[in-house]
């Protein structure tokens, strides 16, 4: 019979510094203590089970087939202009967020600002700009960032450098807004079966001579008489000075900025010649998208105030 079984009135009193055990033994001296868990901490315990059924009963929870539970909680907010309810779930919440809560009425406030006032007035204006750079650059990133970079540096060759003061198509507020809304199509022929290797260098030579680079007179000569006139034809774009159409989307080249031929990356006056010559054998095509159908005109108009902003805006 062991202790345990006894009678309590018959069982040893447990000393004050003794551990209480269950009377169980095994092996003449292996003992279970019997310590249950503080009361506190099974309350606790408790408190989360109750917590966690009501979870699941509130919001969504248990997979169920190709489904799950939706829950009772409902949340509403606005969509398309209508008011939607639905049941709780973290996109309607985001949804409600952007609509209702503090800093999304903020930035409509602003952005309501912004968009009534004229271009001279928000880039005057320091308040009006911080919001400009704080919203627009997100706008920037989803819509412009891919193909121009996260600066606005562009890529060599492919993509625009907005940081400059080259504008193909003008750096005005007005001519960056009309880009943005209708998009852009540039476009240069390739002159392949119109030039020989021998002209198309000629023209290289030309071209680099009105940036200050040292050519061969003759070839320089010859090149300008391409250039301006009815073989080449590369003034009716480009002008006869050579300083660009804006109305046409030709760049100017007479600046020594180069967007579309890596001139400054080249070893010497040879490698120009051919990098440049090669570029006109091959003439380039470049789209822009028109974003009228993706952004609000407030939207496209605190978008071109930033990129106004990025450093080369005229």
């Amino acid at each position: 019979m062991s202790t345990n079984d006894k009678p309590a009135n018959e069982r040893p009193r447990k000393k004050p510094d003794e551990v209480e055990t269950t009377g169980h033994i095994w092996d003449a001296s292996l003992q279970e203590y019997n310590n249950p868990l503080p009361r506190w901490w099974l309350w606790g315990f408790y408190a989360t089970v109750v917590f966690a059924v009501v979870y699941w009963i509130l919001f969504p929870a248990w997979p169920i087939g190709d489904g799950f539970t939706k829950g009772l909680n409902t949340i509403t907010f606005e969509q398309d202009g209508e008011e939607v309810t639905t049941h709780w779930n973290t996109r309607s919440l985001l949804a409600r967020d952007m609509q209702t809560g503090t800093h999304a009425v903020r930035q409509r406030e602003m952005l309501e600002t912004v968009g009534a006032m004229e271009y001279d007035e928000i880039l005057a204006d320091v308040d009006a700009m911080s919001f400009v750079n704080a919203y627009a650059k997100g706008s920037y990133g989803t819509w412009c960032a891919a193909c121009h970079q996260t600066g606005g540096a562009g890529v060599m060759a492919q993509y625009p450098n907005l940081r400059d003061d080259n504008w193909h198509w003008g750096g005005t507020v007005e001519q960056i807004e009309e880009t943005l809304v209708l998009g852009r199509l540039g476009y240069m022929p390739g002159y392949r079966e119109t030039l020989n290797s021998e002209q198309l260098e000629q023209v290289a030579a030309y071209v680099l001579s009105l940036n200050g680079y040292e050519m061969d007179e003759e070839s320089v000569s010859a090149g300008g008489d391409i250039f301006t006139g009815e073989l080449g034809g590369c003034f009716q774009c480009h002008g006869m000075d050579a300083a660009g159409i804006a109305s046409q989307g030709a760049p100017n080249l007479t600046n020594d900025l180069w967007g579309l031929v890596d001139v400054p990356g080249a070893a010497d006056d040879a490698e120009r010649v051919a990098r440049v010559s090669s570029f006109v054998h091959e003439g380039v095509q470049r789209v822009m998208p028109a974003f009228a159908d993706r952004l609000s005109p407030t939207e496209i108009k605190v978008l071109t105030a930033y990129v106004h902003s990025l450093g080369g805006g005229q």
